[in-house]
């Protein structure tokens, strides 16, 4: 079921928001959590390395994740490409710049069930540069100094600042249904013969 709230929440001290997966996807979902008061906004997924429309996507092979430690290589040109962190890096940055906020970027490593996931957490300041990354083929985690300096002297702050939403208010809130459809979950699914 689709969530209906947005959720800012006060923790040590940072206002924090979550928006889990593909919540991610649509801009106006990081936006409203930033105008809600997060300075911090949490994103865990299970994304990357599935079939879409973008050129490059699609299934890592998963004998790629069991010969990791023999051609480590092999591996992390696929997760680093297209098929990850590459189509991570298109839209990111830009969700934590636009808004001025850190993100903090969750995703597994591994087999989750049939399918590879490529890593990829990461913590992103106000500017949209990665502070820290998860890049071993490990469970791991990573920590930075987040500094709310930061928050006021990023863009996204000065555009915050010079939004006008008298202009945008109506064309926002027009009536508009929904529509979720994420490729490799269709029930047409074509996951046999993915496109090349």
């Amino acid at each position: 079921m689709p969530g209906d709230q947005y959720c800012v929440f006060d923790l040590l001290g940072w206002k924090c928001g979550i928006l889990i997966c593909y919540d991610n996807n649509i801009i106006e979902n990081v936006r409203a959590t930033k105008l809600l008061g997060a300075d911090i906004i949490f994103m865990p997924h299970v994304t990357m390395c599935t079939p879409s429309t973008r050129p490059g996507a699609g299934f890592v092979d998963p004998e790629l994740w069991i010969n990791r430690e023999n051609d480590p290589i092999s591996l992390r040109l696929e997760f680093d490409g297209m098929k990850g962190r590459a189509w991570l890096m298109k839209w990111l940055p830009a969700r934590a710049y636009d808004n001025g906020v850190y993100v903090i970027f969750s995703n597994p490593i591994g087999m989750d069930d049939d399918q590879l996931k490529n890593g990829c957490s990461m913590i992103l300041d106000p500017f949209g540069d990665v502070l820290t990354e998860c890049r071993t083929f490990d469970d791991s985690f990573v920590t930075a100094l987040l500094t709310p300096e930061k928050l006021s002297s990023a863009g996204g702050y000065r555009y915050l600042q010079a939004r006008r939403p008298e202009l945008y208010r109506e064309i926002l809130g027009m009536h508009h249904t929904s529509i979720q459809k994420v490729i490799w979950l269709s029930s047409d699914d074509k996951l046999s013969n993915p496109p090349i």
